[in-house]
């Protein structure tokens, strides 16, 4: 008797299978937003050039590094922003005057680049071409990249909406 309340008792006390599965950690939240009205960008030129598919804008650093891509894939109507990194990171933080937003970002190891992508009508591209002298980029673990506003990111957004 003591056997079958013994049983009983285990049976009730168990955990259930359900409450034993392993449930996977949160996703890491995106970094707080940050304003960069008062930032100096960084010394370098913007350029722009037709490639396969659409075209890009690079801007390059006084030493000749390239430090950001805005590229448009014409066939999906995308443009994609391109920043190396040492690393993986969940988000690239894009600020402009009117906008601020938290990019979900994916890492090439075979460029050094993480990467991000927006349709082409997105808000986020118009805050981007019309922000007042600079816009943003940063990723967590690096220190933000502050550029310059100038036509040929505006010139890479309106060729993906042609």
């Amino acid at each position: 008797m003591r056997l079958a309340i013994a049983a009983a008792f285990a049976l009730a006390t168990a955990p259930s299978l359900h409450a034993q599965a392993v449930t996977p950690p949160p996703p890491s939240p995106a970094p707080p937003p940050v304003d960069y009205s008062t930032a100096m960008p960084i010394d370098g030129s913007w350029s722009w050039s037709p490639v396969a598919g659409g075209s890009a804008a690079t801007f390059v650093n006084a030493a000749g590094m390239p430090q950001l891509t805005i590229s448009c894939a014409l066939p999906l109507r995308q443009v994609t922003f391109s920043k190396p990194a040492s690393g993986a990171a969940p988000f690239l933080s894009v600020w402009t005057s009117a906008q601020t937003r938290n990019l979900p970002a994916s890492y090439k190891p075979a460029t050094g680049r993480i990467e991000a992508t927006v349709g082409a009508y997105d808000p986020l591209l118009d805050a981007i071409a019309f922000s007042r002298g600079r816009a943003g980029f940063s990723i967590a673990g690096q220190p933000p990249l502050i550029v310059p506003s100038w036509a040929e990111a505006a010139r890479v957004i309106e060729d993906c909406r042609a």
